[in-house]
């Protein structure tokens, strides 16, 4: 493995400045047309040639990897300008801003075999620039494959939604998920020195063939929920109103009546349409 270090250079201004004598003495050379001078002079200039061979410039959030006869010889980071031995070439460009890559919506099957189409968004940006430059081939391709291929592990792993309030799913368990996925991207890509700052899902959702079938399962679940509560809402409500009764002693029931008013009140509660009242004009038992 390949340790990133700073490279050994110097601040680029005195250099500039000498390089820029160098050459205004050839000048005064070739004016004055002294011979010895010319000679003197052709050597600055080759000296200043070579100085300014070895200038580069690092802008803000960028860094510059250098190499020296084929071995790494440390990365500049520190913006400016900046000189260094002329013989350490390429200095390869590595922007170390935030960066942001969104996946295209694959088609995978979750845990339980359910096709589904699921898309994310990673933020990252390059920590080890020795690491990104050396260790992968396209540090930036490395990123989108890794990302996707986290992606579809993390989406076959887990079902796409389910009921049990322990169990993670990608459509419920948002921050969870989250964190696993921003985890997996993150173990892929740190041997490309690589900073995943965030990864989340921004696209979930069953595939076209079966949505049609899913949605009327969700609409049946949903049902049968808002059935469990009102059913138990009208129990709570009729043991309610049979012991007001009974405390206030309004009327005296027989377990027979009970019955019959307990059904009548679970029929008005329950029903999904409004009650039709009847008037009873004989007495209680008729």
């Amino acid at each position: 493995m390949i340790q990133e270090k700073r490279a050994l250079a110097v601040n680029g201004w005195p250099v500039v400045i000498i390089g820029v004598a160098c050459i205004a003495g050839f000048a005064v050379s070739v004016i004055n047309e002294v011979i010895a001078g010319w000679i003197v002079s052709a050597v600055g200039v080759a000296i200043g040639a070579l100085i300014a061979a070895g200038l580069f410039i690092v802008n803000p959030n960028e860094a510059k990897v250098v190499q020296l006869f084929g071995k790494y010889a440390g990365t500049a980071k520190q913006p400016g300008l900046w000189w260094m031995n002329p013989f350490a070439y390429p200095k390869l460009k590595v922007s170390q801003r935030v960066r942001n890559f969104e996946s295209g919506r694959l088609k995978v099957n979750d845990r339980d075999g359910n096709p589904v189409e699921i898309a994310s968004v990673v933020v990252w940006k390059v920590d080890d620039t020795a690491d990104a430059v050396f260790q992968v081939d396209d540090y930036e391709n490395f990123v989108q494959v890794q990302s996707e291929a986290a992606l579809r592990n993390m989406a076959t792993t887990y079902p796409y939604d389910t009921d049990v309030d322990s169990e993670l799913a990608p459509r419920r368990s948002n921050v969870e998920i989250t964190d696993k996925l921003r985890s997996e991207i993150q173990d892929r890509l740190t041997k490309a020195g690589i900073d995943v700052i965030e990864a989340r899902i921004s696209h979930i959702a069953y595939a076209a063939e079966i949505a049609g079938a899913m949605l009327r399962r969700q609409q049946a679940g949903a049902v049968v929920a808002a059935r469990t509560q009102i059913v138990e809402g009208a129990v709570g409500m009729v043991e309610m109103a049979l012991e007001a009764l009974t405390k206030k002693e309004v009327v005296q029931l027989d377990e027979e009546r009970k019955a019959t008013m307990v059904s009548n009140l679970m029929v008005v509660l329950c029903g999904d349409r409004e009650a039709q009242p009847v008037v009873n004009t004989g007495t209680l038992y008729q």
